[in-house]
């Protein structure tokens, strides 16, 4: 870029580009979250902590499909492809090793990129006090695959682009967490994802190590036995952006519930859902406050749930009568 030079003023030929220099050094380095959000995330501990795995008493199996920013346009008003969170898990109690295994496939889909992760875990159990404590680790895979087929080129000689091809990788790293639970009170976890932060040889995607801090309560509204609140929250930052998520929902009977959520500097969220003979289905619509909703209709979740019980009662103990032997 040419600078002016005011006239009379040879200086300004040295001075006025050096401070444009150190200007541009001085901007902050922008950057976003990686991991995806999600409105339901009170019913999707899995995603967050493989500690979670075995908490719920049986076989669960959770799936959820997020359409983010539907119907999103560019700054010229044209349609393009919204970021779309799909994920299915599976966990299960095994007394037999003292704890629970867990697994789960996940699909992030965001313009050229598309990254396909699978996880496995396990997490010990143990009673500490009137609840249950659990320690959890987990590996996962993920193909990162960038299409560069996708892309509009305002260079119409670029190599990459006029190749129309697509580079992938194969990547694993782990995860810990921790995560204690009181039946029909309160539950709190800690976690960490993606600590060794691996690195992509071909697309040069590296995962970026983050935490999570989650937890929820459950008030029975005095003298309205049918009716439960359960406020929940979850903290999520993974050095360089922060965020949190808060919500409330109102249940009656256990079997329906309706409430409100907000993510911070985001959107505002409604959210409502029932359960059926072991069936629980919830629906969140996500309002955007930010200047997103300019170009989109809002984000949309839908997540099914279902818990075959498993676990059986402890075995009584029973007592020989010596007039029997």
């Amino acid at each position: 870029m040419q600078v002016p030079l005011l006239p009379g003023k040879p200086w300004c030929k040295y001075v006025l580009p050096t401070f444009m220099v150190l200007y541009l050094l001085w901007v902050p380095e922008c950057r976003g979250q990686q991991n995806s959000v999600i409105t339901n995330y009170m019913f999707s501990n899995m995603i967050y902590n493989p500690a979670f795995a075995g908490q719920s008493g049986g076989i669960s199996i959770t799936g959820l499909l997020r359409e983010q920013w539907f119907g999103f346009k560019d700054s010229e008003g044209y349609g393009t492809s919204s970021p779309e969170t799909m994920f299915l898990s599976v966990d299960s109690p095994i007394r037999a090793i003292h704890g629970g295994v867990g697994g789960m496939v996940s699909q992030d889909k965001l313009g050229a990129f598309k990254n396909t992760t699978v996880k496995i875990g396990y997490a010990y159990k143990a009673e500490i006090g009137p609840g249950n404590f659990s320690a959890g680790a987990q590996l996962g895979f993920q193909n990162g695959k960038f299409d560069y087929s996708k892309l509009h080129a305002v260079n119409s000689s670029d190599p990459l682009l006029v190749a129309d091809q697509a580079k992938s990788d194969m990547i694993f790293d782990i995860a810990i967490g921790v995560y204690y639970r009181v039946p029909d009170k309160f539950y709190v976890g800690l976690s960490g994802d993606q600590l060794l932060q691996s690195q992509g040889k071909n697309t040069q995607y590296r995962l970026q190590r983050t935490f999570y801090l989650n937890g929820g309560y459950q008030w029975d509204i005095p003298d309205h036995p049918a009716f439960q609140l359960q406020p929940s929250a979850i903290v999520m930052f993974d050095g360089a952006a922060f965020t949190f998520s808060v919500s409330g929902l109102l249940w009656y009977n256990n079997k329906f519930y309706g409430g409100l959520g907000y993510r911070l500097q985001d959107a505002a969220s409604i959210l409502a859902g029932m359960m059926i003979k072991g069936f629980r289905l919830g629906l969140a619509y996500d309002i955007g406050v930010s200047k997103m909703m300019k170009y989109s209709n809002g984000s949309f979740e839908v997540m099914l749930n279902y818990v075959l019980k498993i676990e059986t009662e402890k075995l009584k103990r029973s007592y020989r009568n010596t007039r029997y032997l």
